[in-house]
């Protein structure tokens, strides 16, 4: 019976274990974890839907009030300097502000106490502008546009969600007026849009960075993120042929001369002589780059073309005397001072009758020039004008440079050739004209213009013999003593070169203006050792008289004269380096017009211009 009921428990117990074979502990402790699991998660499922539909705004607030965002680091863009390192373009620190409509409040009382701070000239088209950026439901809107900090920090002390601000630079010309139209302006982007900001806008805008950082909903600064940043690389500077001091000296004595002779505009050019370098070069009117609002943004003597009248004729003459039938001291016959030549009359102011080459030049003679002209083969003046890049671009990099007008050989007649000679027919810039002059200033040698400073003087191209050069610039002196028609260029101490022009301008149906013309005037000096190239242009001069030598002759002195005291240019009388007697020689063959009887009268007769 015992042994039975033994038997019967030990079959429960075994059987028992089977089933369970951990024992009933652990059974428990399963039990308990499936419940801490399932607890777990309801409890997540409820944080969800907690989070995604009961809590939803508070949570967006959040997101929006914690925004990770890619701001641009402007570059700062390179300094344009003067050739003695003077400042003429630097970048100043801005700010511009930005607002996201969707973010932004749209109270009609925030909206307005912000187009206050603005100083928005209408409040009203300023909310109305706003509230139709919110309905479109965009996303970025500039508030202004580089602006000073005080400016900014008005609007920042507003407070108000969805505006933040960007450093940015703006540009800054300390010079103003008298150097916009070379040096240029800059765009609302700190792009280069006119003059040498937009030549070399690619070496001097630099390359933006940019960085992430941690703002909140008003556009506030929380943290950088490190791990996310490119520094900007500033742009390079570059260094312009211009000397300030002249560049001042140039335009105010230009605007002077405008405003006395009551003309429509002016422009004056001044080369160094033994390099080619622009030294100044203005225009009137002008404008202010630093307040544009109105004035004239075209650079006169890089961009203009223009008939260039009596000024072209010692070029003419080189090519003259360079071809060995002519001498300076041969004479010609400019009876009776008119002449038919293509069913067209060309005439000199007066019967100047017998006169040498360099009379022809003193006098400014067209028959001369005529006579000369159709002695030639048909292109030589064609080829030579063509050495001294008179018919394409100078190759300054200046947005818009001229490069010229000169018809070719095949299209001439004979009063096209005759015209070339003395200055119409062709057109060229005031920078090509300098730098054709280089020929005559530079011992026959050719320079190519340059803007900006150069690292040492070029050789230069050598387009007619020396001894050519020299008795163009000796038949040049003569323009400007007694018997010429410039002696208001004359500077005291120094020996002058020039010649002077006044060609009548083009209507706009393309016949020549009875009453309208162009003053010019072209000087060289010192004529013994050349320094100064300057050519000037003063446009329908209305008072004062409108002749080069009576109105552009005078401003070439007034300029030249404290120009070469600026440059240390010793005067003539005091030079010790025998410079005073380069061209000596050729100055004893060509100087005055000594002809006896009615050509000695011509001498002194007053000549073209």
């Amino acid at each position: 019976m015992t042994q039975r009921r033994y038997s019967s428990f030990s079959s429960r117990q075994s059987s028992s274990s089977k089933r369970n074979p951990l024992g009933p502990s652990a059974s428990w402790r399963m039990v308990l974890v499936r419940m801490i699991l399932i607890l777990g998660l309801c409890a997540l499922i409820g944080r969800i839907v907690w989070l995604q539909v009961l809590d939803h705004d508070f949570l967006q607030g959040q997101g929006d009030a914690r925004t990770v965002r890619t701001e641009i680091i402007s570059a700062n863009r390179g300094v344009i300097m003067d050739r003695e390192g003077e400042p003429l373009a630097v970048s100043t620190p801005v700010i511009t502000l930005i607002g996201n409509p969707r973010e932004m409040s749209m109270e009609r009382q925030d909206l307005v106490a912000l187009a206050k701070a603005l100083e928005e000239p209408s409040i009203e088209a300023f909310v109305n502008r706003m509230v139709d950026q919110h309905n479109r439901n965009r996303s970025f809107v500039y508030l202004a546009r580089r602006i000073t900090a005080d400016k900014a920090q008005q609007v920042q002390a507003l407070k108000l969600p969805g505006i933040e601000s960007r450093n940015e630079y703006k540009r800054y010309y300390p010079a103003g007026e008298v150097t916009s139209q070379l040096v240029g302006i800059t765009d609302i982007n700190d792009e280069g849009s006119e003059g040498m900001e937009r030549a070399y806008n690619e070496l001097l805008r630099g390359v933006p960075g940019e960085r992430k950082v941690l703002k909140d909903r008003r556009g506030n600064w929380v943290r950088d993120m490190p791990l996310f940043f490119k520094e900007a690389s500033p742009g390079r500077n570059i260094q312009l042929s211009i000397s300030l001091r002249l560049q001042y000296l140039a335009y105010r004595e230009l605007l002077n001369t405008v405003q006395a002779h009551n003309a429509d505009a002016g422009s004056i050019l001044i080369m160094n002589a033994r390099t080619g370098e622009v030294l100044a070069e203005a225009s009137v009117p002008s404008y202010n780059p630093n307040n544009i609002s109105g004035g004239v943004e075209r650079n006169r003597p890089i961009t203009d073309a223009m008939e260039p009248g009596s000024v072209m004729k010692p070029l003419a003459m080189a090519t003259i005397l360079e071809s060995g039938k002519f001498s300076p001291d041969m004479t010609l016959d400019t009876s009776p001072g008119y002449m038919r030549l293509d069913n067209f009359t060309i005439r000199d102011v007066r019967n100047f009758g017998k006169l040498t080459l360099t009379g022809v030049i003193t006098k400014s003679s067209n028959i001369g020039m005529t006579q000369l002209a159709l002695a030639l083969p048909n292109d030589v003046l064609w080829q030579a004008y063509r050495r001294m890049r008179l018919n394409q671009a100078p190759g300054t990099a200046f947005p818009g440079e001229s490069a010229g007008s000169l018809p070719i050989p095949a299209v001439w007649s004979k009063s096209t050739r005759a015209t070339l000679a003395y200055g119409y027919g062709l057109a060229v810039s005031q920078l090509q004209l300098a730098s054709a002059y280089t020929t005559i200033a530079n011992d026959g040698r050719y320079l190519k213009p340059s803007l900006l400073k150069l690292p040492e003087a070029p050789q230069g191209e050598q387009l007619i013999q020396p001894q050519t050069a020299h008795q163009v610039l000796a038949m040049m002196e003569t323009v400007v003593g007694p018997y010429g028609g410039a002696g208001g260029a004359a500077i005291e101490g120094y020996r002058v070169a020039g010649k002077s022009g006044t060609p009548r301008k083009l209507s706009a149906q393309g016949k020549y203006e009875a009453n309208s013309h162009r003053a010019n005037f072209v000087g060289i000096v010192p004529a013994t050792n050349p320094r100064l190239i300057m050519v000037i242009t003063i446009d329908d001069s209305k008072q004062g008289g409108y002749y080069g030598g009576a109105v552009a002759a005078p401003l070439f002195a007034r300029v030249a004269g404290p120009a070469l005291r600026m440059l240390d240019v010793p005067p003539d009388d005091k030079r010790d380096d025998g410079e005073n007697s380069r061209h000596a020689d050729d100055a004893v063959k060509v100087t005055g017009i000594r002809q006896p009887g009615a050509a000695e009268a011509a001498a002194r007769s007053t000549p073209n211009d």
